[in-house]
């Protein structure tokens, strides 16, 4: 590509935007040729580049963002490296001592808050929530509603939640299209609706999960919030400023969510007041009331202000779960040897576990290794810089810069994962959960157990240290629910195994909405399913068509 024409990209950043729009549905040979232009670029990073370049670069990084983080890994030897994309300059670390000076750097100096503000443009995407840069201004109440409350509820809420999966997923499965005699379902659209069921009677009580209205808009809200925050922010600041209120007020799931939640919530805090008073209220487990009740006592929170938490927090684990469990379900049809297993352990353990939101010790490391190999995000552990800030190796942040982990990249290094890039499901788990015959096909194991939910120097999916998601619990414990309902009910095989199932967008694994599962309802479960013909959710309704980009969801809030 001649220099011209990097220079007239360089001056013109609306040419670049309309560029990349153009690309999008681009054919494989361009896509290519453009990562062969990639490599040509970074090849230049000993050398240095041009500002010219790394705008070019940065531009690319849009399209190729977890090959490009990949690369830096790869030849910084343990030490910090930078990327820049349009909107930001990224600097990774991974380390342990820089990964520990993130983690340990002030709130007022790195922020995640400022950070997850940048990505999701809130004030134009969620009802005008324009949360503080610093963690803890209004109170750190979701944390211990999220870590604690919720998953002491968990054996309340388990045994419920999976017989309406089960439920959801029979209607749905009944819906989808038979070709060649089959029902092929598009597993994405059809995850995302379990989660979003599943989030909704988990977060805010049976009523509003069956409220289908409520429903259909928080299916398509994360759809609507990212397209909008990524076209944001890839538009000059201030056009963006003009843009991004046009833009919002098309919004319409945001509006239903936010309208829908209000008048609950000030029902509750009403109640609160009656409390305080010595009257008798009716009690309420659900996000909704933890969240008012850990609110600070002080200054207690208003409705809105609950909503806007709630609307947040509800976003970030809708993209990451179904992400997951997709990819999770697309490995099961690819190695069906592990379907026996796992249904074994289900059929010994799955009732224990209900009663306690833990087990599955199988299962878990099944996840676990699907999303190591195919993680949602390639990098974690964010944090914007809201002062200048400098490693101890002199690496330097200036304000709006990130630090962040290459995640994807540490998950399949060989230094912290032998075999790295072989998929063995039960590689976490420990010796004594293998009631099975395991001499050869599961013989490989990780050289020290671990648990999906952990945090460590090698694992950030759920960010690190003092950072780390308290929803995390909750997550794993809704992915267990859907899986093993489905491996419990179903086989399942990729019509078209070898085809393309997910894209890349920034450091986004994204799946294809258009990526089919065959799911054969199994005989003698011993299971009788309920009636579906009163779940929400209209016939028309399969989820959302479009994905944009989305972080490491729960770091979010």
């Amino acid at each position: 590509m001649p220099t011209s024409i990097y220079t007239v990209m360089w001056k013109n950043e609306s040419a670049v935007i309309l560029f990349i729009l153009l690309l999008l549905p681009a054919s494989k040979q361009l896509r290519m040729s453009l990562m062969k232009l990639w490599h040509r670029l970074a090849s230049l990073t000993s050398h240095g580049l041009s500002p010219i370049h790394k705008r070019v670069l940065g531009w690319m990084y849009l399209f190729n963002g977890p090959e490009l983080i990949q690369h830096g890994f790869d030849n910084s030897d343990g030490q910090a490296y930078e990327i820049h994309a349009p909107d930001c300059r990224y600097v990774f670390v991974s380390s342990e001592k820089h990964v520990k000076e993130l983690d340990q750097a002030p709130d007022t100096v790195l922020s995640l808050q400022a950070a997850s503000k940048q990505m999701l443009q809130p004030i134009y995407t969620m009802h005008g929530f324009n949360w503080f840069d610093r963690r803890g201004t209004e109170g750190v109440g979701f944390v211990r509603a999220l870590r604690t409350l919720l998953t002491n509820n968990l054996p309340q809420i388990l045994p419920e939640l999976g017989t309406i999966i089960k439920a959801t997923f029979t209607r749905s499965h009944a819906e989808h299209k038979v070709i060649g005699g089959a029902r092929h379902s598009p597993i994405y659209p059809t995850v995302v609706k379990l989660v979003v069921m599943s989030n909704a009677l988990s977060f805010f009580g049976k009523d509003l999960a069956m409220n289908e209205k409520f429903l259909a808009s928080a299916l398509n809200y994360v759809e609507e919030t990212l397209m909008c925050a990524e076209i944001i922010k890839l538009l000059p600041k201030r056009l963006a400023r003009l843009v991004g209120p046009l833009i919002a007020s098309r919004l319409t799931c945001q509006k239903v969510l936010y309208n829908t939640l209000v008048p609950i919530a000030t029902e509750r805090c009403k109640d609160r007041d009656r409390a305080r008073l010595g009257q008798t209220v009716p009690k309420h487990a659900d996000c909704i009331q933890w969240i008012m009740e850990t609110a600070p006592r002080q200054k207690p929170w208003t409705p809105e202000r609950i909503v806007h938490e709630l609307i947040a927090i509800r976003f970030g684990s809708v993209h990451a779960l179904s992400t997951t469990i997709t990819f999770a379900i697309q490995d099961l049809c690819l190695r069906p040897e592990y379907l026996a297993p796992l249904r074994s352990e289900n059929e010994r353990l799955y009732s224990q576990f209900e009663q306690t939101g833990q087990g599955l010790p199988l299962l878990d490391s099944f996840i676990k290794e699907s999303a190591r190999l195919t993680p949602v995000e390639s990098m974690s552990v964010r944090r914007a810089a809201t002062q200048p800030f400098k490693f101890s190796d002199g690496t330097e942040l200036a304000v709006g810069d990130w630090a962040c982990t290459p995640v994807r990249a540490i998950m399949q290094s060989e230094r912290y994962y032998p075999q790295a890039l072989e998929f063995n499901g039960f590689r976490f788990a420990k010796p004594e959960d293998m009631h099975f015959d395991s001499s050869h096909t599961f013989a490989f194991k990780q050289p020290k157990p671990s648990k999906l939910v952990d945090v460590s120097h090698t694992w950030h999916v759920w960010g690190i240290g003092r950072m780390a998601c308290p929803g995390r619990y909750y997550a794993t414990a809704a992915m267990k629910v859907i899986m093993s309902q489905i491996i419990m009910n179903y086989d399942m095989k990729l019509p078209n195994a070898d085809a393309s199932r997910w894209f890349t967008w920034r450091s986004t694994m994204l799946p294809r909405k258009e990526t089919m599962v065959i799911f054969t309802p199994r005989t003698n479960t011993g299971n009788q399913c309920l009636s579906v013909t009163n779940l929400p959710f209209p016939r028309s309704q399969e989820g959302p068509d479009n994905w944009s980009s989305l972080p490491n969801c729960f770091e979010v809030k």
